[in-house]
C-alpha cells in the first residue's frame, strides 16, 4: 500500500481524532478535509463512520458525566426511526442540493448564533420536539451520513449545561454510526483495503481524541458553545462546497 496514502490517512485521523474529542462530533468535517484529495468517496465514507464511532468509545468518559437516558433517549428512539426514511430518500432526492440546503442553513445561522450576546432558548415541545429532531437527524444520517448537526444545534439551543448537550449528541451520534457501520458491513461496502485502513485510523487518532477529551474537561459552557457553533458553521460550508461541486 502508499506509503503517502497512509501517512495522509493517519493525519486525517489524528486531527479530526482531537476535534471530536474537544466537541463531541466533527470526525467526518475534519477528516474529510485531508481524505476527499487523497481516497474514493467509497473508501473515505466507510473510514469516516468507522473513525467517528472509535471517537465517541474514546469518549464515553466525558459522556457519563452528563448522560441521562430519560433526556437522550427520545432523541435515540427518534433517530432509529428516522434512518429507514433518509434511505428510502435516496431514490427521490438529489444528494447534491441535499447537501447544498443542509449547508446553507448552518452557515447562515451558526454565525448568526455565535454573533449573538445571548442564544434564544427553546422550551417549546418537550420530549415530542426532541424525538422529531432525533428523527430529522436519523433521517439525515440514512441519506447522507449527516446524524449531527440537526440534534447538536437543537440541544445548544435548548440551554443546556455543556455536559448534557454533549451527552444527549455523543450518544446519538454513538448509536448512529453503529448502525450505519453495521449496515455497510451487511451491504459490502466495507472492503478488504477500508478493513487495512481502519488498522491505521485506530491508532492515529487513540492520543489525540484523548487529548481533546481532556481540553474539553477545561472548556466553559460559553467557549463549548463557540466550538460547537463554530464546527457547525465551517460544516456547512463544506456541505456547501461539496453541494456546488457535485451540481
Amino acid at each position: 500500500m502508499d506509503m503517502t496514502l497512509l501517512w495522509v490517512v493517519a493525519l486525517g485521523a489524528g486531527v479530526a481524532g482531537f476535534v471530536q474529542g474537544l466537541a463531541g462530533f466533527g470526525f467526518g468535517l475534519a477528516a474529510m478535509a485531508f481524505w476527499s484529495w487523497s481516497l474514493a468517496p467509497t473508501l473515505a465514507v466507510p473510514l469516516v463512520v468507522f473513525g467517528s464511532l472509535v471517537g465517541q468509545l474514546l469518549g464515553m468518559r466525558s459522556l457519563r458525566r452528563g448522560f441521562e437516558l430519560r433526556r437522550s433517549l427520545p432523541f435515540l428512539a427518534g433517530g432509529v426511526l428516522g434512518i429507514p426514511a433518509g434511505v428510502w430518500l435516496l431514490h427521490y432526492v438529489e444528494p447534491a442540493m441535499f447537501k447544498l440546503g443542509v449547508g446553507l442553513v448552518l452557515v447562515v445561522y451558526c454565525p448568526a448564533m455565535l454573533m449573538a450576546a445571548r442564544l434564544p432558548r427553546l422550551a417549546a415541545g418537550g420530549r415530542g420536539a426532541d424525538a422529531a429532531v432525533g428523527w430529522l437527524g436519523g433521517a439525515m444520517s440514512g441519506f447522507g451520513g449527516l446524524p449531527g448537526p440537526a440534534p447538536t444545534l437543537w440541544c445548544t439551543l435548548r440551554g443546556w449545561p455543556k455536559d448534557s448537550q454533549r451527552a444527549v449528541f455523543q450518544s446519538f451520534n454513538l448509536l448512529m454510526h453503529a448502525v450505519t457501520l453495521a449496515a455497510y458491513f451487511a451491504s459490502g461496502l466495507v472492503t478488504r483495503e477500508a478493513l487495512r485502513l481502519f488498522l491505521v485510523v485506530a491508532p492515529a487518532m487513540l492520543a489525540p481524541t484523548l487529548a481533546g477529551v481532556w481540553l474539553y474537561d477545561r472548556c466553559s459552557d460559553a467557549a463549548f458553545r463557540r466550538v460547537v457553533l463554530g464546527l457547525l458553521a465551517a460544516s456547512g460550508a463544506v456541505l456547501v462546497a461539496g453541494g456546488l461541486k457535485s451540481g
